[in-house]
């Protein structure tokens, strides 16, 4: 049987509570404006600390990045995320 990996960049595992992901809830209570500006400052923290955390830096760009095209989605320009 294969071993399933946790994916801390698209979905963690702490992010989902009951069967739904904190981001898509907040989209649904907040909207896609409020939410999109929020990736954008997730994606901000992220690139700021990343070079300060010695285990993962390349996983907090990862992270960044995911909030990045987040943000894009949400303001309607591509549907990938």
């Amino acid at each position: 049987m294969e071993e399933i990996k946790p994916d801390n960049v698209n979905h963690p595992a702490h992010y989902e509570v009951g069967g739904y992901e904190c981001e898509k809830v907040m989209e649904a209570v907040f909207g896609k404006a409020e939410v999109a500006v929020w990736s954008k400052l997730n994606a901000f923290k992220y690139l700021w600390r990343c070079d300060h955390k010695q285990m993962t830096p390349t996983e907090d760009i990862e992270k960044a990045d995911w909030y990045l095209k987040n943000y894009i989605r949400l303001m309607g320009k591509t549907k990938d995320v």
